[in-house]
């Protein structure tokens, strides 16, 4: 029976095998299915008639297969095991008494002879097969020592000093999204250090009660990503829906919680607050700035049919001097009170609140919203906001409006699809519809007067036959606006007429470089493409070279593709793929992924999207995505956490402008959008993973690294794969794979440097010098946000994590704030 059933599977095998591996043949891939499909059927059928023939002819077959395996993937532990894992395991299974036992040569009669012609793993027929594994398995033991993904190397030292209250903000404190508005994400606390990081310990915890993904009417990508703000001795955070949180930095006690009431049935896309952004008073903050008059601003006016939440609250305050200011998924942006969290009435005409809605095209109550906090710098809030990704091309305008801080006044607007009128709108004018928007955070330098605008794609992101020239002009570009005027001082395009959703997504990081003995302030941008462009920030001029390289051809109908594309000296762009790169759990669904890497059209990065389906590597899930890179000031490197991620992107051609050809039975429920449909545009696109049957990526790992590079040459100083699959995986296995992060990392001065973004549920703390782990703590829910470090009223330096997980990532949800610390003396 045992041979009947072993052999059986292997002929079935065997017939599975060769018909994909037919298949891949006639797609012009690898030749090794084909054959060892024909090993498979032929070492069942000598199963079936109990010929001990089939040892060695399998034997041939795990010798062959660990020749094609080193051949294309070298002493990579995962690629080989994907090979080879299948083929081994049989093999074993072969060798054991229930199968070596009823084997027998062909010559055998029955009686005493047909016994003693019996072989074992350790004679006969089995040494051959028994020889053959352990190969495999000396070759599988070398390949664990072996990392072919790896970069060594070692950070340089204190290369420049920088002042421990740069910008105002005192070191033990954060003001900002990226601390400063600098956005480096980088603190001047060194108290944690390399030596003593393994020390640190919970010193409290706090549940803000909003657990993202608990009200049957939330999108699929609501997410808990706050980085909080510290103020004095406070905390202030906000949450997924929308409440606005101060709590005691010590103890984690609650001290007071808004409620902004967001209008119910809105059309999110997102549901999610990033941060709060903090003004501190006319008194602190700088004059208002040359060529506005802060009291001749133009007032929002009331948008027809949308009436908006009031900001009502329990306290209220005529004057604020400080404010918090919390922009809302309904379209508002609200100034409370920090003391108490009092709704501060002084602003927006007595309101407390500003319309985002005013002036805006096609209103649809939460097609238009703020997920990303706003830029404060001398007297001015300056607001971006979020539209709808490829739902239609009729969406909102991507506008950028700088209000006085104080009053609510609108003092300018930029428009990318109207780029040079900037003075405020009349009331009764409208945005442009569909120009680029703004998601994501922006950075300021207050010295030179420019806040530094990362921009996204014209609507729909795949197909851009209807674009304008001022479009072109900007879509996925880094914009320097004037801070008294609004007007463009520079722009750096960083994908020309994209077609692949590789907006801006990140914060820009702004530091001063020592390059030829001079200080050169620099913008760092990393982008969803790979690569991080260092440009003078003044100019927009590259301080590291930037090289124009062709880019593959043949759009859409109706639609074009750039010449060629900038690639940046400092690239973390991954190798183009390959058929050997393909991967799965097992040789079988890895031959899947053959055939369908085959099916797609791909010509390296920036292969157009079309109606067969294009592979989109890096996809839209990016390199880089909104957490950014952090900068270290003194030391001149960027911490960075690339991750790669290949999407599937697929054309549909749309007859009429009403029938939902992508959503299928997955209609949206209520007021939830219609997602990659594209009404208005000649197609809707199809968009997802690159993945196998079992839901596993087709491209083998490392899919995640973290990595350091010096931002003066662009030199790659250290890469190391980072993170798990243990809380992806079936089992909960933790092997280290390098996995994807979504929620930006933290330096310190210290020599630390800490990420919590990763898709397995941790903590985790790195040696700046040489990016080797240093610690790591569980978290009870994924922790796709973005810590930050401040120093409490004991005098010790704590690090602060949020874990809300992710919706669209599939991480845990949650609704905790950690605070750790080093133990008290």
């Amino acid at each position: 029976m045992t041979l009947l059933i072993v052999g059986s599977t292997l002929l079935l095998s065997g017939l599975a095998l060769g018909a994909g591996g037919l298949w891949l043949l006639f797609l012009g891939g690898s030749w090794y299915y084909a054959v060892a499909a024909a090993g498979l059927l032929l070492t069942g059928i000598l199963l079936l008639r109990r010929r001990r023939a089939a040892l060695p002819v399998y034997a041939v077959i795990v010798l062959g297969t660990l020749v094609w395996a080193l051949w294309e993937a070298g002493l990579d532990w995962w690629p080989l095991a994907a090979r080879g894992g299948v083929i081994f395991l049989v093999g074993v299974l072969l060798l054991t008494p229930w199968v070596t036992r009823r084997l027998t040569s062909g010559e055998a009669r029955l009686g005493e002879h047909a016994v003693s012609s019996r072989g074992s793993a350790f004679r006969g027929a089995g040494l051959a097969l028994t020889g053959a594994l352990l190969l495999a398995v000396v070759t599988a033991i070398v390949s664990w020592f072996a990392d072919p993904h790896r970069i060594e190397g070692s950070a340089p030292q204190v290369r420049a000093q920088s002042p421990d209250d740069a910008l105002g903000v005192p070191p033990g404190e954060w003001h900002a999204y990226g601390r400063t508005g600098y956005g480096q994400r980088y603190s001047p606390l060194g108290q944690i250090t390399p030596a003593n990081v393994s020390d640190l310990e919970v010193a409290w915890t706090y549940r803000t009660g909003d657990v993202p993904g608990s009200r049957p009417d939330d999108p699929q990508e609501t997410t808990f990503q706050v980085t909080p703000l510290k103020i004095g001795d406070r905390l202030y955070l906000c949450t997924p829906y929308q409440a606005v949180i101060a709590i005691d930095a010590m103890t984690g006690a609650e001290i007071w919680r808004y409620n902004p009431q967001i209008r119910n049935e809105l059309a999110l896309q997102h549901l999610t607050c990033r941060g709060l952004a903090y003004y501190p008073g006319p008194a602190e903050a700088a004059s208002t700035p040359p060529g506005l008059n802060a009291s001749g601003g133009v007032r929002n006016p009331p948008v027809p049919n949308l009436p908006i939440a009031a900001a009502t609250a329990k306290r209220t305050e005529d004057n604020c001097s400080a404010k918090l200011f919390m922009p809302t998924a309904d379209g508002r942006l609200i100034a409370l009170n920090p003391a108490d969290g009092a709704v501060c009435r002084s602003f927006g005409a007595g309101t407390g609140q500003i319309n985002l809605w005013a002036n805006m095209p096609n209103v649809r109550p939460g097609g238009y919203y703020s997920t990303s906090p706003p830029v404060v710098a001398r007297g001015l809030v300056i607001v971006g906001g979020t539209v709808l990704d490829n739902v239609s091309t009729q969406e909102q305008s991507g506008v950028i409006r700088a209000y006085d801080a104080n009053t609510g006044a609108l003092l300018w607007n930029w428009d990318s699809g109207n780029p040079t009128v900037t003075t405020p709108i009349p009331p009764d004018e409208t945005y442009v519809p569909n120009s680029p928007n703004s998601w994501t955070i922006s950075a300021v330098d207050e010295a030179l007067g420019l806040v530094y605008v990362p921009l996204g794609n014209h609507p729909p992101d795949q197909w851009g036959g209807n674009r304008s020239a001022a479009v072109e002009k900007f879509t996925s570009s880094i914009v320097a606006l004037d801070l008294a005027t609004g007007q463009v001082r520079w722009n750096f395009q960083t994908v020309h007429h994209d077609l692949w959703d590789y907006d801006v997504p990140s914060q820009p990081s702004l530091i001063d470089l020592t390059m030829g003995g001079q200080t050169v302030p620099a913008l760092v941008q990393p982008t969803k493409q790979g690569e991080i462009y260092v440009l003078d920030r003044r100019t927009g001029q590259p301080i590291l070279p930037v090289t124009e390289k062709p880019a593959p051809q043949g759009a859409a109908r109706g639609d074009w593709t750039a010449p060629t594309q900038p690639v940046s000296a400092l690239s973390y762009d991954p190798p183009v793929l390959r058929e050997r790169d393909m991967w799965g759990a097992t040789l079988f669904d890895q031959l899947a992924c053959r055939i369908q890497f085959h099916r797609l059209r791909y010509e390296g990065r920036y292969t157009p999207p079309s109606t067969e389906g294009s592979l989109v590597h890096p996809g839209n899930f990016g390199v880089f995505n909104w957490g950014s890179i952090a900068v270290d000031p003194e030391r001149q490197i960027a911490f960075a956490t690339p991750a790669s991620l290949a999407f599937v992107s697929r054309l549909v051609p749309r007859a009429d402008d009403k029938t939902l050809y992508v959503q299928g039975g997955e209609r949206p429920e209520g007021s939830l959008p219609a997602l990659n449909e594209n009404f208005g545009a000649p197609f809707a696109v199809q968009l997802h993973p690159f993945t196998s049957a079992l839901g596993l990526p087709c491209q083998e790992p490392p899919w995640g690294y973290v990595s350091a590079a010096d931002l003066t040459t662009g030199q790659i100083i250290w890469m190391h794969k980072n993170g798990t699959v243990r809380d992806q995986a079936p089992i909960p296995l933790p092997f280290k794979m390098g996995v994807p992060s979504l929620g930006g990392p933290l330096m310190t001065a210290g020599g630390v440097a800490f990420l919590s973004g990763t898709i397995d549920y941790y903590v985790r703390a790195y040696d700046v010098a040489n990016g080797e782990q240093l610690w790591e703590s569980r978290l009870p829910a994924g922790g796709q946000a973005t810590p930050m470090t401040y120093t409490g009223s004991d005098g010790r330096q704590y690090l602060l994590v949020v874990a809300g997980g992710h919706g669209s990532l599939g991480t845990k949800t949650g609704d905790y704030v950690i605070a750790y610390a080093l133990p008290k003396k």
